[in-house]
């Protein structure tokens, strides 16, 4: 009887080794999927942008500025690669998209026009999925580096390579509370 308890020790050892590093690769698993969401929502607001620039860009001849930094802005993104790189594109891509908004407003009847209201729409509902595929990324990246750091996963973790993710993070910018001057 004695001699089956180093026996058992050792399969109960195994069988922990085998648990953790089977949730450390759904966890990672999981925080690509959430990446790979937030991807989706970002291809579906870059293929919108084209359009917004076509429909605005006969009324608003005097700010093609306005117009260059978006498409710019949205080829900056595109070519961004990793959190940290794609979090800082996509907030200079959202501040470029909100001074053209910001402009239409200026133009009464670029304003009125169905196709810009429509696409101004999207655009929105697209920003609000992304915000909410940033959050679910976030919290899965949260998730993940706890199991990876915390004792005794990460005896699992280290030995396996299972690295630390970056979370997707708003620029210092974006923290500041906008003055409004009612005056």
């Amino acid at each position: 009887m004695m001699a089956y308890i180093p026996l058992l020790l050792a399969a109960a050892v195994v069988a922990w080794f085998v648990a953790a590093y089977n949730k450390l690769v759904r966890l990672r698993n999981q925080v690509k999927n959430a990446w790979h969401q937030i991807e989706v929502q970002l291809k579906r607001r870059y293929d919108l942008i084209p359009n917004l620039v076509e429909v605005v860009k006969d009324y608003m001849s005097y700010e093609q500025e306005t117009l260059t930094k978006v498409i710019e802005a949205r080829g900056a993104a595109l070519s961004a690669r990793g959190a940290a790189a794609q979090a800082k594109a996509e907030n200079v891509l959202t501040e470029s998209l909100k001074s053209l908004f910001a402009v239409v407003e200026n133009y009464p009847e670029l304003k009125a026009n169905q196709n810009v209201a429509s696409l101004q729409e999207e655009l929105t509902a697209t920003e609000n999925k992304i915000s909410f595929a940033r959050q679910f990324y976030n919290d899965s990246v949260m998730t993940y580096n706890n199991a990876t750091q915390s004792i005794p996963s990460n005896l699992v973790a280290s030995f396996f390579g299972f690295a630390q993710e970056a979370y997707f993070e708003a620029e210092p910018e974006s923290r500041t509370v906008p003055k409004a001057d009612l005056r």
